[in-house]
């Protein structure tokens, strides 16, 4: 379990990350988007990381032509590898007049936090091999994650699982303030309080090592939900990158602190930096960077 200092020093870096992700919105083919594009590409230069610029068009579901960028990003570390990729990836694009401080910025932030520990302790030979994929343009309905998608079973590249990463900073301690599909209604807690691990009917092993890493890290309390049929007949657990893994047959989870079913901020100018439980927050990333440093070590067979 992190120290209390340990989760300090987290807090203090995510909070960096947050403060220059969230100066401006965000929104898909601005120049604002762009300035957050360069700012992680700097940082994930630094730390060693190659970071490829992989463009791509795409039609939303209205029929307007969108054009966006996902930042793909790979370590030399693991250059000789030949194993199956792990992907864990976050949008940077918000919706236009809000900063996006949970959705997606605290995502993003989480990410950038384990793209560098990652690089710190960067092991000489792992069962899995990392990708960190910043995506562009979920806002427009998944577009980037569905490019990404493609282009794995396109070109036949070994993909052993997909994690998206989606609004991980809302917290709120007061019993009712976690709302519910009406089918799961009694079957979870109604304290928006837990951060929610989210799989298809494929990602059974994947969602068991995420749980079993993210619930070492204590006062964070973790759920878990399976869904069949890709979500289909739950349409809030589909909406974020993952959803198109999981329709082009990978296994793929989304972990999220349930979006709009308990931040009353959502898309708006009010999801601000100071509505975010940092320490909620830290807890979450150091979860995330136990599973998925669990996960390339250990991979998913078995």
């Amino acid at each position: 379990m992190p120290g209390t200092k340990q989760l300090h020093h987290l807090q203090d870096e995510l909070l960096g990350y947050l403060r220059e992700l969230t100066r401006t919105p965000r929104p898909p083919q601005s120049p604002e988007l762009e300035l957050a594009r360069r700012y992680v590409e700097r940082l994930m230069s630094g730390w060693g990381w190659r970071v490829e610029r992989d463009a791509f068009e795409a039609d939303d579901e209205r029929g307007t032509r969108w054009r966006g960028i996902n930042l793909l990003a790979e370590h030399p570390s693991w250059d000789a590898s030949t194993a199956p990729v792990f992907c864990v990836g976050a949008h940077l694009d918000s919706v236009p007049d809000s900063p996006g401080a949970d959705d997606n910025a605290s995502a993003v932030a989480t990410l950038l936090s384990v793209a560098r520990r990652l690089a710190e302790s960067a092991p000489r030979q792992t069962i899995l091999k990392p990708q960190l994929v910043f995506f562009d343009l979920e806002e427009c309905g998944m577009l980037g994650g569905a490019a990404h998608a493609h282009k794995f079973r396109d070109h036949g590249r070994a993909l052993a699982g997909m994690v998206s990463l989606e609004m991980l900073g809302y917290c709120d301690h007061r019993p009712g303030s976690q709302m519910l599909p009406r089918s799961l209604v009694g079957q979870y807690p109604d304290t928006g309080d837990f951060i929610a691990i989210i799989g298809n009917q494929n990602s059974t092993r994947l969602l068991e090592e995420f749980r079993d890493a993210m619930r070492e890290v204590g006062g964070l309390p973790v759920e878990t939900l399976q869904v069949p049929e890709n979500g289909l007949y739950l349409q809030a657990t589909r909406l974020s990158d993952h959803s198109p893994f999981w329709d082009a047959g990978y296994p793929a989870l989304m972990i999220t602190d349930t979006s709009f079913l308990r931040n009353p901020f959502y898309h708006t100018p009010d999801d601000t930096l100071e509505t975010l439980d940092l320490e909620f927050l830290a807890k979450v990333a150091e979860g995330c960077w136990r599973a998925t440093q669990r996960i390339l070590e250990r991979g998913l067979s078995g």
